[in-house]
């Protein structure tokens, strides 16, 4: 006889719903074969499942076995189909008797051990939310993936360590109790770098908090030495906690990626990413032979900080184009052509040259001016353009290094006044898809972002003396709309378009 239960496949960041059929007889006997366009793991599961069947105390069937996996012409990856395969055979061979359970309503996920026990896979939590948008009431899950699957309400969860134990659950000699909702603490992040620990630097700190507020991009450059890197370090410390909906659009990707603790159901901290310049540039957007997430949708919500910014290899960095402009990146591989999702606040820190002395006064720069253009050449205008604020970093002189009375503002009193914005913004962005004011369309700068007759001609003003692009219009309106949201103010005025203009990069 056949039987037919259901799993779920992992497409991007998504998943889509999986028949898994089964049926005996009408070939060779003992021969077990697995189609539905599977990859290696896959077709491997055939050995652990017939070794997991067989020291969970059963017989494997001794005819011929066909597993199908359907729909046919989407690609099956990973171990977890090893857990439905085992039970729709046993359910074909008649080896296991529960003819009182929907099947119809409960979906299997989980990688067998030779030994019958259960292991924890990835991507469960999009599994979760597909089956449980698919009218699927009960999920049958690895223990150790309970808590991230649980992170969907409306499903029962049903943790198990075996092979075994599913049975038993299946054939009601074993009763099992379903996951429970764990509560999560959004505001215990850790903090690497407090800002009151980085003396003098105020015109920068400044802008990262306008950065924060708005999740506005930012490059710093300065000499070596001059705390850029601190300074990057201190930004988590200063971004409010992160949003229920947030949480599970970061933790999705985690999932997918891999990245997710075994003890961990769901990202409470805002994601800050560091790649080394020499990073690939599937590391960098993602890819690999099934594509994966990489480092920008590893920071999505949250932080990429790109150290030595020029360093980077020019068409690396070009790939950022995309993301920085509509927060989403495509990857187009072979296996397939995924968009992830990729808005983060990116912070660049650089030298001025190759020497890194350019801008500073009290050492020479040792480039030739050939060198110090190529060097700036590394970055392309359109790169530039997508970069809301560009900040000089001096040198901190040696009183500002040795004063103990010199101590700025505490990371939490910042963090405060950004959180106060990014309320303000939540308020005006309700009905819209947008988070922050650097989402923001153009049809949505016109709506949100009036300026009255005083800003008109101030704006008009840079547009012709500063040669700003369309872009950079737009791109100075949604800064200008933050800086009044941090003065809690509900027009933009002159102020707040002078400063913003003061962030854009100086053209010689």
């Amino acid at each position: 006889m056949s039987s037919k239960i259901f799993s779920a496949a992992l497409v991007g960041l998504d998943a889509e719903i999986v028949e898994v059929e089964a049926d005996t007889g009408g070939g060779e006997m003992g021969s077990f074969s697995i189609v539905g366009l599977p990859d290696t793991s896959v077709s491997e599961s055939r050995e652990r499942v017939r070794y997991a069947i067989k020291n969970s105390g059963l017989n494997f069937p001794k005819l011929k076995v066909g597993v199908n996996l359907a729909p046919a012409d989407l690609r099956k990856q990973g171990p977890s189909y090893d857990l439905p395969i085992a039970i729709s055979v046993l359910l074909a061979s008649c080896a296991i008797k529960c003819s009182d359970v929907n099947f119809n309503k409960i979906l299997f996920v989980g990688e067998l051990a030779l030994s019958g026990l259960l292991r924890g896979v990835n991507g469960i939590l999009p599994i979760a939310l597909e089956a449980a948008q698919k009218g699927f009431e009960i999920i049958i899950v690895p223990a150790i993936n309970a808590s991230e699957a649980k992170l969907v309400e409306s499903l029962e969860v049903i943790p198990v360590n075996s092979l075994r134990q599913v049975i038993d659950y299946l054939e009601v000699t074993e009763k099992i109790v379903p996951a429970e909702r764990t509560i999560f603490d959004f505001s215990n992040a850790e903090i690497l770098q407090d800002m009151s620990h980085v003396k003098g630097q105020e015109q920068v700190k400044r802008a990262l908090e306008i950065s924060a507020a708005g999740a506005h991009n930012i490059a710093m450059s300065g000499p070596p030495g001059s705390g850029k890197t601190i300074l990057a370090h201190t930004i988590p410390s200063i971004l409010p906690d992160l949003m229920l909906e947030e949480a599970l659009e970061v933790t999705k990707i985690y999932s997918v990626a891999g990245k997710l603790g075994r003890d961990q159901a769901l990202i409470t901290a805002r994601p800050y990413r560091a790649p080394h310049h020499t990073a690939s540039s599937s590391a960098l957007i993602g890819g690999g032979s099934w594509p994966k997430p990489g480092e920008i949708s590893l920071a999505h919500r949250g932080v990429l900080f790109l150290d030595e910014f020029a360093e980077f290899p020019r068409k690396i960095l070009e790939n950022l184009r995309q993301p920085l402009e509509d927060g989403i990146i495509h990857v187009n591989r072979v296996a397939g052509n995924l968009i992830f999702p990729a808005k983060f606040i990116l912070v660049a820190a650089m030298n001025p040259c190759p020497c890194g002395f350019m801008s500073d006064p009290g050492r020479e720069c040792t480039c030739t001016p050939i060198q110090a253009i190529n060097y700036s050449k590394k970055i392309s205008g359109p790169i530039i353009d997508r970069i809301d604020l560009h900040v000089e970093v001096p040198r901190v002189n040696y009183e500002q290094l040795t004063s103990s009375t010199e101590s700025g503002e505490t990371s939490s009193v910042i963090k405060e006044r950004v959180t106060r914005t990014r309320n303000i913004q939540h308020e005006r962005f309700k009905q819209t898809p947008f988070f922050t004011n650097s989402e923001m369309s153009s049809e949505a700068v016109r709506k949100f972002c009036v300026l009255d007759s005083a800003g008109e001609q101030m704006i008009r003003r840079a547009v012709t003396q500063m040669h700003l692009s369309a872009r950079s219009y737009f791109r100075v309106l949604k800064l200008a709309r933050t800086i009044a949201d941090l003065d809690q103010e509900k027009n933009i005025l002159i102020n707040h378009i002078a400063e913003a203009l003061q962030y854009r990069p100086k053209i010689d």
